[in-house]
């Protein structure tokens, strides 16, 4: 890859990981499109990994206040609302996990293609809207109880297939059991740190043994550097900017590009 290829794909990665628009489908569409080659898995494991230092950068406080009180309780015999958000992440993370496990090869070989994406895209921007429009909302990320965790744990299985969006998916659920959209993000992006901990030693896992060239590893720097930055910018200014203008640019944004995705099937630019 070029330079301009890595900085792109990085910023691309940091920027979609949290956005609800699925980072997936945007980093196979410019192989699809632009005919742009394959970043590699150890691409994929630097942009992760940039990608989780943002998200505990900037929760850095909550992650911490979370992990004492789970732990605590085990020794005080008490619970706490932190405590609780922890099991409530631990259950919300396991479908995911065991779907990932199970389903990850079959999904790679079938249905990593632009007409899924396209699909996806607009199906679930579309349920994005219909939760900005008619859920009633208000209930703040602490209020998450154990079974609406693990009702957004199942919906987050759904995010294996590209184009559905993790975190459009995680913040449509919770929407619609009545969180804010605060509350919604937040919870969203809570959930996404064990899961990103764990895509990336799934991927590693097929690094072992590999000698990387220099190249490689300027790659893996480059592209570490740039997703931590795009990536911690997204958080900050989304839970910034939510409250006030909900997430009806996002169903826009997903519904144009679903769109220019059938034109350019149809057109047959792409297949």
């Amino acid at each position: 890859m070029t330079i301009t290829q890595i900085i792109a794909l990085a910023i691309v990665q940091g920027l979609t990981e949290f956005l609800p628009i699925s980072s997936s489908a945007h980093l196979i569409l410019p192989a699809q499109i632009l005919g742009w080659q394959d970043q590699g898995l150890a691409f994929d494991v630097a942009v992760h990994v940039g990608s989780l230092i943002a998200v505990l950068l900037h929760f850095r406080k909550d992650v911490w206040d979370i992990a004492m009180a789970w732990f605590a309780q085990f020794a005080n015999k008490q619970q706490t609302a932190d405590s609780r958000l922890g099991w409530a992440i631990i259950l919300g993370t396991i479908p995911a996990g065991l779907a990932g496990v199970l389903l990850d090869d079959w999904i790679e070989a079938n249905l990593r293609s632009v007409a899924v994406i396209a699909a996806t895209t607009i199906i679930f921007g579309l349920l994005l809207g219909f939760a900005e429009r008619f859920a009633k909302v208000g209930q703040g990320v602490k209020n998450i109880n154990l079974p609406h965790a693990v009702v957004i744990g199942l919906a987050q299985m759904l995010a294996l297939v590209p184009g559905t969006s993790r975190s459009g998916i995680t913040m449509t659920a919770a929407l619609f059991l009545g969180y804010s959209k605060t509350a919604a993000a937040r919870f969203s992006f809570l959930l996404s740190i064990p899961l990103i901990v764990a895509a990336g030693a799934w991927i590693t896992k097929d690094l072992i043994g590999q000698h990387l060239s220099s190249q490689e590893w300027l790659q893996i720097g480059l592209g570490t550097v740039m997703s931590a930055i795009a990536a911690w910018v997204c958080i900050k200014l989304f839970l910034k900017w939510i409250e006030k203008i909900g997430y009806w640019p996002f169903v826009a944004y997903r519904l144009l590009l679903g769109a220019v995705l059938i034109i350019l099937l149809l057109t047959g630019s792409v297949s």
